[in-house]
């Protein structure tokens, strides 16, 4: 292989560490001669792996390649050719082109820029230099634009970063900041998805805030059973490389914490003070999604991008998954609807949504902006995913699993969640038995979300409540043995 940046370049992007992206990768690097090969991460879209190849100036996109594929890419580069006939996008240029059409052709790519093209461990237009030399000028910008922190693993989901950051300065103690990829929502994967395609640019805006903010340790957090997450996040930068099982409860950041501490039982921490304050071993700690430090480097990279007036200024990236036939991630400017993302998928027709992951909000419809002000007002989650359930999915059987899973995952620290969620489970399995009171399903649910700990037990109702809102026939229904959807065994 020739290792050259003049000579032939072919980008294979790889987000499973075994699987045809591996296969693919080891053709790729086995028919290479004077082709220079470069192993980055998945792009987000569905229809991989992806391959990028420059020849001679210009690049070439393919998609769903093969090992054939492979093959014959690199082979054409060895002659200093694209195989013009089978590429989704050429470009002059060595750049990525963008599709005209399909899933790459989707949304605003900032934070997505670049995915499948950099090396993971590749730092371009790095930012942490510039914060170094001017910290404050850097926490100004993100005070005056108001950039919010990103998903629920963050300590200021959905809140003004820069205010977590002056309590972490203001608190005694040596700060401690914690990057957070491992969320383990099962119907999300944009932090995983940052962390394997960009980990270079994470730590790069990691190292920026452990500036403003003065801290000297800075931890990674992992789940155990993902090798090439972790793998990829430790070689890149200066960080403490940690890992845990991925629990859906350890998305919390409190509870997070328990896990890096080692603690038997993981419960969530009452707040005030929060983490930002009294965390990690006592000492204020940072936790920052991936997503949330990628889009820092973004807002400091071209603040004039960011719109101060918007109430969530910048873009959030969202996950598509559930009834297609292959998830995709794509980026959303906040104003734009969610339905925009459906554009990176096939759809079956008549579709319902969950919005926000395992305890997201349920709806007819996507017409929603993609900011957390205008989620959270229609009652959806902030999660960053959309799961589509065809006609033929149940929504009483639906909601029924997410509650059952609350029951299951939840800490068990205060009674609102904790008995809350055991007696929403067996609200719910009444129905079938033809006991449905919406009135008091919906008051328990009112209740788990006013008075939980944390923001599980606020939550975890949050299928079923915007369930009776949109869907409460089909409630109506069961109780009397009939399952709309034909789903449900036993019923007409």
């Amino acid at each position: 292989m020739n290792d050259s940046p003049d000579a032939p370049t072919v980008r294979v992007a790889v987000g499973n560490g075994a699987g045809r992206d591996a296969d693919v990768l080891a053709v790729a690097h086995q028919h290479a001669d004077r082709t220079r090969v470069l192993e980055t991460g998945p792009t987000g879209a569905p229809g991989g792996p992806h391959v990028y190849a420059t020849v001679d100036g210009r690049t070439a996109l393919y998609g769903a390649v093969t090992e054939t594929t492979i093959e014959r890419i690199v082979l054409a580069a060895e002659e200093d050719r694209l195989l013009t006939g089978e590429a989704e996008a050429i470009a002059v240029g060595e750049e990525p082109p963008t599709p005209e059409t399909g899933p790459l052709a989707v949304g605003t790519a900032r934070v997505l820029e670049g995915f499948g093209w950099h090396p993971p461990d590749a730092t371009p237009n790095p930012v942490a230099f510039q914060v170094h030399e001017g910290p404050e000028s850097a926490l100004a910008t993100v005070e005056r634009v108001g950039l919010r922190g990103r998903g629920r693993a963050d300590v200021a989901s959905d809140e003004p970063l820069a205010e977590y950051w002056n309590r972490t300065r203001d608190a005694d103690g040596d700060p401690v900041l914690v990057v957070h990829a491992n969320d383990a929502d099962p119907e999300t994967d944009a932090d995983r998805l940052c962390g394997v395609s960009a980990p270079g640019r994470i730590w790069d805006a990691a190292e920026a805030v452990a500036e403003i903010v003065g801290a000297e340790d800075v931890v990674a957090f992992a789940p155990a059973e993902d090798d090439l997450l972790a793998d990829r996040l430790e070689a890149v930068g200066e960080w403490q490389l940690a890992r845990a099982d991925s629990s859906f409860r350890v998305g919390e950041p409190t509870m997070a914490l328990e896990a890096l501490e080692g603690n038997d039982r993981i419960e969530a921490r009452r707040r005030p003070p929060g983490p930002e304050e009294w965390g990690l071993y006592s000492r204020p700690t940072l936790v920052h999604t991936p997503r949330t430090l990628l889009q820092l480097a973004e807002l400091w990279r071209n603040p004039d991008a960011f719109d101060a007036e918007a109430a969530d200024p910048g873009t959030r990236l969202v996950t598509v998954s559930g009834d297609v036939p292959e998830s995709a991630t794509v980026e959303l400017a906040t104003d734009a609807p969610l339905s925009r993302a459906l554009d990176a998928v096939e759809t079956p027709d008549s579709a319902r949504y969950a919005v926000g992951g395992r305890f997201g909000g349920l709806t007819r419809n996507l017409d929603t902006p993609a900011s957390a002000p205008a989620m959270t007002g229609a009652g959806l989650g902030t999660e960053g995913a959309i799961e589509v359930l065809s006609t033929d999915r149940c929504i009483v059987a639906t909601v029924g699993e997410r509650a059952a899973f609350a029951r299951e995952e939840n800490c068990g620290r205060c009674v609102p969640c904790r008995e809350g969620s055991k007696q929403l489970h067996e609200s719910l399995r009444a129905v079938y038995d033809g006991a449905f009171d919406a009135g008091d399903i919906r008051e328990l649910a009112r209740t788990m979300r006013t008075t939980s700990l944390c923001a599980f037990g606020e939550r975890a109702a949050r299928p079923v409540r915007t369930a009776l809102s949109e869907f409460e026939s089909e409630f109506r229904a069961h109780a009397k043995g009939r399952c709309p959807a034909g789903a449900c065994g036993g019923m007409q």
